[in-house]
């Protein structure tokens, strides 16, 4: 597999059209917080997908930039 576009870290997974694929939405609130270093105020083992619909957020993406 080869390394993914310049400034993004190793590699990424695609979808087959070639986007890239979403954050599993059973990832935990906590483990996000560790590794984009953000504070949620939720605990940590909540879904970041029930995060996300919780307070209308589109994406793992929007969160973290905050649009």
């Amino acid at each position: 597999m080869a390394r993914d576009a310049a400034g993004m870290k190793g590699y990424r997974s695609r979808n087959q059209n070639g986007q890239l694929r979403d954050k599993r939405d059973d990832t935990h609130v906590g483990t996000i917080e560790k590794k984009y270093g953000v504070d949620l105020n939720e605990r940590p083992d909540m879904h970041l997908g029930t995060f996300l619909r919780g307070h209308h957020i589109k994406s793992l993406n929007d969160l973290i930039t905050g649009k």
